[in-house]
């Protein structure tokens, strides 16, 4: 006989909106958010956007971000729920990325192209097919020849949650946390200790 889940899985489209989506539960989508950026950003509020984006004509394709935001500076977060492999996923990742570095330009004559910076955040239920081990991959434009980065106000997160392996007892850091509540909290019964935190204990009441 199954078990029925007695917590949300975040890995659906219900439980994804009913855990990030909402004003309501808005401080778990900016404590993740910071875990995931580490010291590169630290935000302190976050504004929920309109994620349907239409093409500059009617034969143009649209877009429909899982969840779109912008922080207090005006810096721009699309944040994608991935749930099954997809062969042109990284393709489509660029692609939306194009939506809100397009929206900044300002029409007239004094604009001077100083864009807001946009992340793309990926949310995946697998890997992609290559050799790597590591869960959580940073892409920016790099200068190839130095290897230093060129441009660092447009940037792709990419968490394979799969990757991540660590037990319980393993947890260290507050973002070890995050991944291990979004890989087993659909298949727990009850809360490990070391999850026994004011943010934790507001994302399983949810």
């Amino acid at each position: 006989m199954a078990i029925r889940e007695k917590y949300i899985n975040p890995f659906t489209d219900f439980g994804f909106k009913k855990l990030f989506g909402s004003e309501y539960n808005k401080d778990l989508l900016i404590d993740f958010l910071n875990q995931v950026l580490g010291d590169k950003e630290q935000i302190r509020d976050l504004t929920y956007l309109n994620s349907e984006k239409l093409g500059k004509t009617q034969s143009d394709r649209k877009a429909i971000f899982d969840l779109y935001c912008e922080n207090e500076h005006g810096d721009k977060f699309i944040i994608e729920l991935q749930n099954v492999p997809q062969q042109y996923f990284k393709d489509r990742s660029i692609f939306y990325a194009t939506f809100p570095i397009q929206e900044q330009a300002q029409k007239g004559n004094q604009w001077d192209y100083n864009l807001k910076a946009v992340y793309t955040v990926s949310i995946l239920n697998f890997g992609f097919a290559d050799t790597q081990e590591r869960f959580l991959r940073e892409i920016q434009l790099i200068d190839k020849a130095t290897g230093e980065v060129f441009y660092d106000k447009l940037t792709f997160v990419y968490i394979e949650v799969p990757r991540f392996k660590k037990e319980e007892e393993e947890l260290v850091t507050h973002f070890d946390k995050w991944m291990y509540v979004l890989k087993n909290l659909h298949r727990l019964q009850d809360i490990p200790k070391k999850l026994q935190e004011k943010i934790f204990n507001r994302l399983v009441s949810c």
